[in-house]
């Protein structure tokens, strides 16, 4: 059982994707190893959407979604608890953008913001993506005021992004995930 105390915590928000193998259980698996750690716990998900792929546009579609987080780590240290469970299951990283079994990318946390090699913080492409902004607009609330103008006053710049919703988080929030 997560022992972790959510009043000892930062907030982020973390964007999941995954275009190989099985997307949407991969999408769950990444939310449970997540909210294993002792120092995190998942407060909420947003529903799963299908969208094309960004970039390196040769690749099946992705699924994606986001989740708001309550954690005791300090930034770097919840990347790198992220790339260990892209890691863990099994992401190659190969092609920039290519496919990928899973992709989890730290958009937010609190009011940080950082500049260095390992990370960036605001995600400095969160404002130009439909599969970030979408799922995101979801969850995000007012209590995170910056966050959510820059959600809700860039989503109509991505309005011709191809996304679809699929469905809602299958997940049960906001009592602790079994």
């Amino acid at each position: 059982m997560n022992s972790f105390h959510s009043s000892d915590s930062s907030e982020a928000y973390i964007a999941l994707g995954a275009n190989l193998g099985d997307r949407e259980q991969t999408l769950y698996d990444a939310i449970q190893l997540l909210n294993n750690h002792p120092q995190i716990e998942v407060q909420r998900c947003s529903g799963m959407y299908d969208t094309a792929p960004v970039g390196y546009t040769d690749q099946p579609a992705f699924y994606n979604m986001v989740i708001r987080v309550s954690t005791g780590l300090q930034p770097l240290e919840l990347l790198q608890t992220m790339l260990d469970i892209e890691h863990q299951l099994g992401r190659v990283r190969d092609i920039r953008w290519g496919p990928r079994t899973v992709d989890l990318d730290l958009l937010w946390m609190d009011d940080i913001q950082m500049d260095t090699e390992r990370l960036q913080l605001p995600h400095p492409r969160m404002h130009e993506r439909a599969f970030v902004l979408v799922p995101l607009h979801e969850i995000v609330e007012q209590q995170a005021p910056e966050l959510y103008q820059l959600v809700t006053d860039s989503l109509q710049h991505v309005q011709d992004q191809d996304i679809q919703y699929v469905h809602a988080c299958k997940l049960p929030f906001p009592s602790k995930l079994k």
